[in-house]
């Protein structure tokens, strides 16, 4: 239940080429507080309800719990969600021997993709792909959480 992942933004669009999977994911926080978000999502057809705890002081590792729900039930908990919808279309792309999960954001976080990779140890190694840019794991502005309340666009 420990979630350990690494966040790159992205240099080229050439992750959708390698793309094996292709989601749009819409996802919204009934509480978006870093000390413990809880998110609802659906992905293609199916609901999630994820729990996250705060980042270690490295920001690789927090705890995680996710169960999937009916998507019925996402689509009613999304209209009492905190404002900020999350929109994007949620790319996966095999590098080596793992899975990058590419994001590219839609309405106000228009613009913006990540990569995320996620690993067995904050030690792992990994094999980086050439659309791999600057690594953003341990900045907090790059969270879903922060963007559904601090949107992409209104940063430039």
């Amino acid at each position: 239940m420990i979630e350990i992942e690494r966040k790159f933004l992205t240099n080229s669009d050439a992750f959708k080429a390698a793309a094996f999977v292709q989601n749009r994911v819409v996802q919204g926080y009934l509480s978006s507080i870093p000390e413990r978000t809880v998110r609802v999502r659906i992905k293609g057809n199916k609901g999630f309800l994820t729990i996250k705890g705060a980042a270690n002081e490295s920001g690789l590792s927090r705890f995680e719990w996710e169960k999937e729900i009916p998507v019925g039930e996402a689509e009613k908990l999304l209209l009492i969600c905190e404002k900020g919808i999350i929109e994007k279309i949620r790319f996966e792309v095999k590098v080596g021997n793992h899975i990058f999960e590419i994001d590219e954001f839609y309405g106000e976080n228009k613009g913006l993709i990540i990569a995320e990779v996620e690993l067995d140890s904050e030690t792992e190694t990994f094999e980086k792909p050439e659309w791999i840019g600057e690594e953003v794991t341990n900045d907090k502005r790059y969270y879903n959480a922060y963007l559904s309340s601090h949107p992409y666009t209104k940063w430039l």
